[in-house]
């Protein structure tokens, strides 16, 4: 226990870094969502999730309801999600997640990326087996109720790992497990902060310096995509010093 998170905790994800590419990022998959479920957050649990993820990051509330009224839009060419895995140099395992309304474009961009920066595109699944595939909740804390009673009660519902993040909480559970988890939350009055899909190397291997930061460019050109939602490898990170 603990490894999905030290790994999160120490990925530099430099697109949520950036406020610009969080809205981007949260208008795609909430137009996803809608086109997948419907505009009624009642209705439409992953929405439901996202709206309040929105409101987290202080994503405007006109950029929220353009998004929506997007995917209802007559006009509007749907968003496909798909998933692009290759190797970068020295056998790093890049997976590319991307949500897209030209496929050709964004499978032509990944492709050039990896063989610009000495790497190749790979055949879907070819690397699946390589990261668990986990949901990824952040709530908050709810009085009265204990960390440890809380992770043996979810356990039932798909969550591996209960984790304190400063003032949040974070709970990693299988992929398939999302929507049980979710509802499990909502009908037990805890506040959604956010809920993410994460993919987590079950090895990671070292480099040197210089070979790190070839790795690092390939990847910066990946998240400098607009296209790209996301972006997981089995690079092992440099630790901060204190």
């Amino acid at each position: 226990m603990g490894r999905a998170f030290e790994y999160r905790k120490a990925r530099k994800m430099k697109r949520w870094g950036n406020m610009a590419r969080v809205f981007t990022k949260l208008g795609r998959e909430i137009t996803i969502a809608v086109t997948e479920g419907g505009p009624e957050p009642d209705s439409n649990p992953r929405l439901r999730v996202l709206i309040q993820q929105a409101k987290k990051e202080n994503m405007p509330k006109e950029n929220v309801e353009r998004a929506i009224k997007k995917a209802t839009d007559k006009d509007f060419s749907n968003y496909k999600e798909m998933v692009y895995e290759g190797y970068g140099p020295y056998g790093i395992a890049i997976v590319v997640e991307t949500a897209t309304d030209n496929p050709t474009r964004t499978v032509a961009n990944v492709r050039s990326y990896f063989n610009k920066h000495g790497g190749s595109l790979g055949t879907s699944g070819s690397l699946e087996f390589m990261f668990d595939h986990k949901c990824v909740f952040k709530i908050a804390p709810k009085e009265g109720v204990d960390l440890e009673d809380l992770e043996l009660e979810l356990i039932d519902f798909g969550v591996d790992e209960v984790v304190n993040e400063e003032e949040d909480i974070l709970l990693y559970g299988d992929f398939k497990s999302y929507s049980d988890i979710q509802k499990y939350l909502e009908d037990n009055g805890f506040e959604i902060f956010s809920a993410e899909f994460e993919r987590i190397p079950k090895d990671t291997k070292d480099l040197e310096p210089s070979q790190r930061e070839q790795i690092e460019k390939l990847l910066e050109k990946f998240e400098e995509d607009d296209d790209v939602q996301n972006v997981f490898h089995n690079m092992s990170e440099v630790e901060d010093e204190d």
